[in-house]
């Protein structure tokens, strides 16, 4: 019996051990994902990185940002349209596809729908027989870019909205436009709900309108306030969280202004987050969504571009970046002149991986195989990772050099099908045998890109400090970028006397008065000086005898508020609403009208609204506006108007009247704000007189 159990026991242990052997090397075997992770469709989504939308329709012609849905057909007449130019513009510049606004609020269709009468069918635009969406389409087919859909829900000109049946007309439109242009790569909701033709807001029907894109595009990003597929980031200024998870909480909230998360949310995801939903960052090459010639000299700087890309492609989000076409139906010539330059400047930036060389090692390996090597950091395989054991959710990463490296950028990159983990780490290096810090920061997520001052070392350290779990990397990388300069800033205090500053060391602030554009030869910024009755102020910043310039910014201002008081309501507060201070403002109860006594009689052209850029202010959005020579009788010059933009993009607001109005008293009412809540919001009101 002895030698039986013997016998026994040694054939047990060579079947474990063939057993072990057949299963292949334990120490391979890879991290389990973490948490929610992506679709396939959201990787490829997210690999995108940037890409173009683009705003087109009557309200290119009328210059307005928000049509009223009364506009007549007519005034739309591309005549020398040309979809495959905006195509060759935005695969030149780098962009792997083209999301098209197919309907905004204004109701305008740009393709003949079987839904509404206030389409391109309806236009001169090749006698009715136009379609943008197919020209578009096709040129993004020809170009090998993506093909995306911008729809609104809120339809200012459609006479069933407001009603049940215009659940119906909506999914009618999704279905025209998801199932006739070919593979849709993002079908972009916009949930805004504001008034109809008939005065009425929409209950939408969601539900129905996303099971119409699933059947029609099943593997389109759907883009909305809570995704599914991707979330607005909250803003509409190219920026993400510097924390940003891909993952979020979407229970108790609902699609629209009214039931979406806070901006802050949007921005920053959620770190226990139950869904991976991923942000989307958008914003305009220029001040407004659509065209206008008053914005040609208004472009955001190639500064101002980079910017935007270390602060959304930068901080693990895609960025959508606005591109409108002009009348003619191109995208104009300085549009294409600086989606070029940033371009050229992405280019450069990304030409020469520094780190590449570098002798790099891990304070562990998963299971100590080469699988999950350190050295995986470095290639260009988007499947090849670093990854620790189960057990270690800290770890460092040194990278020694052969020769002194000069840069000032860092790139990391997280394994993100395998979950987003990391929430805090660090970077230092070498200077004269000690260890100092460089930067820091939270999430790193699909792509995380850092900025600091130019360093040269021979020696760099990364600590990831804290991970949800082990943490896993597939890509760290060094650059050295141009060091930029900041472009100036203008402003006016209540006395009208303007002060200019620039954030770069010791510039050189050239500026004029006279709206021509700053040189060397312009008169140099030494302290403030007066414009009390207003006037266009240009200004440059340059450093090393020009060599180095900003970009030219302008401020126009009218008569300074130096004479006037509120009347009503009386308070102290009330004072920061004619300070000539953007960053201050004043709450108002919504039943308080505000009175202005300008303090001599004035001709006015119009009149401004600056909101607050505080997340919880309630900005004005309905108005009217009055007018009065003595405080006591009224004329309402303005009836029921909105501010256009004014939820997620609140900017000041230039309202022209329709006649020269003569008052030393102005007045606004308050209809309805864009925070529910007992105050609304105002930090500047001011008067246009030329």
């Amino acid at each position: 019996m002895k030698y039986l159990s013997i016998l026994r026991t040694l054939i047990l242990s060579l079947f474990i051990a063939g057993g072990m052997l057949g299963c292949g090397n334990i120490s391979d075997v890879p991290p389990r994902p973490y948490g929610p992770v992506p679709t396939v469709e959201q990787l490829a989504w997210q690999k995108m990185e940037y890409y173009m939308l683009i705003h087109f329709g009557p309200n290119t012609f009328t210059d307005q940002e928000w049509g009223t849905g009364k506009e007549n057909p007519s005034v739309f007449n591309p005549v020398s349209i040309d979809c495959r130019q905006w195509a060759a513009t935005a695969k030149a510049a780098g962009m792997k596809g083209i999301i098209i606004t197919a309907k905004h609020h204004d109701g305008f269709c740009l393709w003949p729908s079987n839904f509404s009468k206030h389409t391109v069918r309806e236009s001169l635009w090749k006698n009715g027989k136009g379609d943008v969406l197919r020209e578009l389409a096709e040129a993004c087919r020809e170009y090998d870019l993506k093909f995306g859909i911008y729809l609104s829900a809120w339809d200012r000109n459609h006479p069933a909205y407001g009603t049940a049946e215009y659940n119906q007309v909506f999914a009618g439109t999704l279905t025209e436009v998801l199932s006739n242009y070919g593979t849709v790569f993002e079908q972009w909701i916009n949930g805004a709900n504001g008034e109809g033709p008939k005065g009425k807001l929409q209950l939408y029907d969601w539900n129905l309108f996303l099971k119409v894109v699933n059947r029609n595009q099943p593997a389109a990003i759907i883009t909305s306030d809570i995704g599914p597929g991707a979330r607005w980031v909250g803003n509409v200024d190219g920026i993400a969280g510097d924390t940003n998870w891909s993952k979020l909480n979407t229970s108790g909230f609902g699609w629209g202004d009214a039931d979406a998360p806070p901006a802050d949310t949007l921005s920053r995801g959620n770190i226990n987050g139950e869904v991976w939903i991923p942000s989307e960052a958008n914003v305009s090459i220029r001040p407004g969504w659509f065209y206008s010639p008053s914005t040609d000299d208004k472009l955001k700087s190639l500064n101002q571009l980079m910017n935007i890309y270390y602060t959304s492609i930068g901080r693990n989000s895609n960025l959508l970046l606005n591109v409108p076409p002009d009348r003619t139906g191109r995208i104009s010539r300085n549009d294409s002149i600086r989606l070029m330059e940033f371009r050229k400047s992405l280019d450069q930036l990304f030409e020469e991986d520094l780190i590449q060389g570098a002798k790099i090692t891990a304070s562990q390996v998963r299971g100590n195989s080469e699988r999950f090597s350190e050295l995986n950091l470095l290639d260009a395989n988007y499947d090849s990772y670093w990854a620790t054991d189960d057990t270690i959710t800290a770890a460092t990463i040194d990278i020694t050099f052969r020769r002194e490296k000069t840069f000032n950028r860092i790139l990391l990159q997280e394994y993100i099908p395998l979950g987003q983990r990391v929430s805090r780490f660090d970077v230092e290096y070498m200077d004269e045998d000690e260890w100092k810090p460089l930067v820091s920061g939270t999430t790193i997520g699909y792509k995380r890109m850092l900025r600091f001052h130019m360093i040269s070392t021979k020696q760099l350290r990364v600590h990831i400090r804290e991970s949800l779990a082990s943490p896993v990397l597939n890509k760290l990388a060094l650059f050295a970028a141009k060091e930029s300069i900041s472009d100036p800033r203008i402003s006016r205090d209540k006395y009208g006397n303007v002060s200019i500053e620039c954030e770069t060391p010791d510039p050189l602030i050239y500026y004029t008065t006279n709206g021509s554009k700053p040189n060397e030869k312009s008169q140099i910024y030494k302290e403030s000086f007066p414009l009390p009755k207003g006037g266009r102020v240009r200004a440059i910043a340059m450093v090393e005898k020009g060599t180095g310039k900003s970009k030219v910014i302008s401020e126009k201002y009218d008569i300074a508020p130096s004479l006037w008081t509120v009347v009503s309501p009386s308070s102290e507060e009330m004072s920061k609403i004619i300070d000539g201070d953007n960053t201050t403002y004043a709450d108002i109860y919504k039943n308080h009208t505000v009175s202005v006594d300008l303090g001599e009689e004035l001709s006015l052209r119009g009149f401004s609204y600056t909101p607050s850029g505080e997340e919880s202010a309630g900005n004005i959005f309905r108005y009217n506006l009055y007018t009065s020579l003595d405080g006591r009788t009224w004329t309402k010059v303005i009836d029921n108007a909105s501010f256009p933009n004014m939820r997620t993009k609140p900017a000041r607001q230039n309202v022209m009247f329709a006649r020269m109005v003569k008052a030393r008293y102005i007045k606004i009412m308050n209809l309805e704000a864009v925070k529910r809540g007992p105050k609304y919001t105002i930090a500047e009101l001011g008067v246009i007189t030329k």
